[in-house]
């Protein structure tokens, strides 16, 4: 591996004021073997679009990862998965009543996984991964089609390729990880 201080950083001055950036630790070997930390700073990677969460792709494997000693460098765009290996994702929930529906319906679309047989909670969707996912703070709630469960910090959910949605219903943010990993045709999370 190589070092990774050339790697263009996160412009702080571009992100919402009240987005706190992911710091990203990484490891490597030199060349007697020896490890030690080639990355210590703001993740590059955040993504601050329309109708979308706010996100950082910390690290990521398979056909998204980008080319080069950074797989998830500033600008480079990923969907929900990739294909072959995983995404490790920081995202940001808003409160449902700050959403922008009509964005995330798009984004959804795009994507190719929202569902449109009239959900009951405008962030269904459902992908081909087996997602572990972990509430770092606040709260969230964890739609499926016939039942849901609030998460709170230290909480998981293995999400097994299902259809699924995410409902802040609280008047604060909620910090999100999840490691998605894309599934082959035919394989059982």
């Amino acid at each position: 591996m190589n070092d990774f201080k050339t790697s263009p950083a996160i412009n702080a001055a571009t992100l919402p004021g009240d987005y706190k950036p992911v710091r990203r630790l990484v490891t490597g070997e030199d060349a007697e073997g020896r490890s030690y930390f080639v990355f210590d700073g703001p993740a590059p990677n955040c993504v601050v679009d329309p109708g979308v969460p706010k996100a950082q792709v910390i690290w990521a494997t398979g056909e998204a990862a980008a080319k080069g000693d950074d797989p998830a460098p500033a600008g480079q765009r990923f969907g929900f998965h990739s294909p072959g290996g995983s995404v490790f994702r920081i995202a940001e929930f808003p409160p449902d009543a700050q959403a922008d529906r009509e964005g995330l319906a798009r984004f959804l679309d795009q994507e190719g996984v929202g569902d449109n047989n009239q959900p009951r909670h405008f962030w269904f969707h459902k992908t081909r991964t087996l997602d572990y996912a972990m509430c770092l703070e606040g709260e969230i709630v964890a739609l499926l089609d016939k039942e849901e469960r609030v998460m709170r910090p230290g909480d998981v959910l293995v999400q097994r390729a299902t259809n699924h949605s995410w409902s802040n219903r609280s008047d604060k943010p909620c910090r999100m990880a999840f490691i998605l990993i894309g599934l082959a045709d035919g394989e059982n999370p």
